[in-house]
């Protein structure tokens, strides 16, 4: 699934007397660190989509210089609709990634490749279906009485819905959509699917506009997936805790400081409108934090949902090669080896 939010490929972060740059033509956004700081250890994290207010604390990490803090000279290397975030990782050009949601990594788990997810920056996806008072999506007793539209890449989540509540598919009405909300505006759907966060794209439905989670719908899922190959977690712990560290402090920022860090966000990065960012940043703290952050610090995910998913997956034939083992799609390392380092927040008033 990809996100929706929009900016330029082109960005410049001032961090600590350094600069970053962001090539026009999609290159990574390398960190030029003072003198003095050339000696930290180089990490490049793989984005699977463009910067925006999923990685807040993240940018924020870098101008409040967290990173270099932690010894660190990183680099992040932004995504897009023609770019491939799994194999920098796996060829050693990036230490770690990002993935939108924790159902890419199954299904690369499944496919051979040996990735792990290290923390979760979004407690629950941000995907959900948009519907209008005349026509409401409210909860799964709504689901058959609506045109839902979905994206093609989308369109495993009506599967994984229809499987948890046990609703025949040939009950649904489905529609092949972009993530444009025209469809739902001129009225050719009643409900249609995308990324919550995208609050500028979702304005024209109207201010009235039914928003609904899927996670509302029973399907569990993690957002925001930190990953890295088997190999590096075990030859390259100290590196990967000590960018877990940095960006939970750079969250934890965000908690503490909202608007501030929206500032920051907005003048490090192009394409992204102050405005906007300022009404969305609360819901971007409630996905990244609740109860479980509160005990546990930013970033924890429970295995158990893990399992839950995958198990839900598989029963809708998404592994035709076998699914994936619960204990080969995550570790808990490195959350263990940064538990003093992640802010323990719960979910903003």
């Amino acid at each position: 699934m990809k996100r929706q939010e929009t900016m330029t490929r082109r960005s410049m972060l001032k961090a600590g007397g350094g600069l970053v740059v962001a090539s026009a033509l999609g290159g990574a956004i390398q960190l030029v660190l003072p003198t003095a700081a050339h000696a930290a250890a180089r990490v490049v994290i793989k984005y699977d989509w463009l910067l925006g207010n999923g990685q807040i604390g993240d940018i924020v990490a870098v101008q409040k210089g967290y990173f270099t803090e932690a010894g660190l000279d990183v680099e992040f290397s932004p995504g897009g609709p023609n770019s491939s975030t799994v194999p920098p990782v796996i060829s050693g050009d990036a230490a770690l990634g990002q993935f939108s949601e924790t159902a890419q990594l199954f299904s690369a788990r499944a496919g051979g490749v040996p990735v792990k997810i290290l923390a979760c920056g979004f407690r629950t996806g941000p995907y959900a279906f948009t519907s209008k008072p005349d026509k409401p999506l409210r909860g799964i007793d709504d689901l058959r009485n609506v045109r839902i539209g979905i994206q093609p890449t989308a369109r495993f989540i009506i599967d994984a819905i229809a499987a948890t509540n046990n609703i025949p598919l040939d009950e649904l009405q489905i529609v092949s959509v972009g993530f444009d909300k025209g469809p739902l505006v001129n009225g050719e759907v009643d409900a249609i699917g995308g990324w919550i966060t995208n609050t500028q794209a979702l304005s024209i439905v109207g201010d009235d506009r039914i928003d609904l989670l899927v996670s509302d719908l029973g399907l569990p899922a993690y957002a925001d997936v930190y990953f890295a190959t088997d190999d590096a977690i075990e030859n390259n712990a100290d590196q990967l805790a000590a960018f877990i560290g940095a960006v939970a402090k750079g969250w934890g920022f965000v908690h503490a400081n909202p608007q501030e860090a929206v500032q920051i966000m907005v003048d490090a990065t192009d394409g992204l409108d102050l405005g906007w960012e300022q009404k969305t940043v609360d819901l971007i703290l409630k996905l990244s934090f609740d109860a479980n952050t509160a005990a546990g610090g930013w970033g924890v995910f429970d295995p158990a949902n893990l399992e839950q998913q995958i198990a839900l997956y598989d029963k809708i034939g998404q592994y035709p090669s076998g699914r994936p083992a619960l204990e080969d799609v995550h570790t808990l390392k490195i959350l263990e080896m940064t538990a003093d380092q992640r802010p323990k927040l719960g979910a903003p008033a």
